[in-house]
């Protein structure tokens, strides 16, 4: 039974269906294959955790599926168009975190956090005060983010997530530097966008523990 977790009033359940299909993907790097005749289909409600052994591909996946490299074949649809026909529409309903958390070192979280939801496509309401509070930051608002940890600048990286009301989530090792307190508000976050309908693919080696969860293996 799927436990219900309540929603902060600002994050109202998503009313766009959001369906993402990989059709006989293929992606070849350094004149090796890393996958091929990849296909399945991502829905509204769903938490996909891709896994396979390092150098499997997985990072090189996800950066086809934002759009950010090409694929050597197939397509990727966000709602039954390609993704490369109009990408600039498509990456304003995405939320992307790369492996690397694109904190700028020389702002602080609250200046990192205003300058994304300046380019954000559909900000949030909820204040950019309460999302780094929400991700336990609260009194590191005006820090430099260079004096912040590892762990301290993935969390500002995730306070993206609250601010920014796009339906798919893709996170290239979202859990990495993250203390237990931290991984388990991370995935009742998952499970929250979930319950609203929204779709989240991840790269990780942590074993996640959401009720909306299903696994995508690149290699046996």
């Amino acid at each position: 039974m799927h436990r219900n977790i309540s929603l902060p009033e600002q994050l109202t359940p998503l009313i766009n269906t959001a369906e993402l299909n990989i059709i006989d993907l293929q992606c070849i790097r350094d004149d090796r294959i890393l996958f091929e005749q990849l296909n399945f289909t991502a829905k509204s409600g769903e938490l996909i955790q891709i896994e396979g052994h390092n150098g499997s591909g997985k990072t090189s996946l996800l950066r086809i599926l934002c759009g950010l490299t090409l694929a050597t074949e197939g397509q990727v649809l966000w709602n039954n168009t390609d993704i490369l026909d109009d990408r600039a529409n498509y990456w304003t309903h995405l939320n992307y975190i790369g492996h690397t958390t694109g904190v700028k070192s020389e702002l602080t979280p609250l200046e990192n956090l205003t300058v994304a939801r300046a380019l954000s496509a559909h900000p949030t309401d909820i204040s950019l005060d309460e999302a780094l509070a929400r991700v336990g930051l609260y009194g590191f608002e005006d820090v430099p983010s260079r004096t912040l940890s590892a762990g301290q600048k993935r969390r500002v990286a995730l306070a993206r997530l609250l601010i920014n009301d796009a339906p798919l989530w893709i996170l290239d090792e979202p859990f990495t530097a993250l203390d237990k307190h931290a991984i388990k508000m991370l995935e009742t976050l998952f499970d929250a966008h979930a319950q609203r309908g929204g779709l989240a693919l991840l790269t990780s080696h942590h074993t996640i523990k959401c009720d909306y969860a299903r696994i995508l293996k690149l290699t046996d």
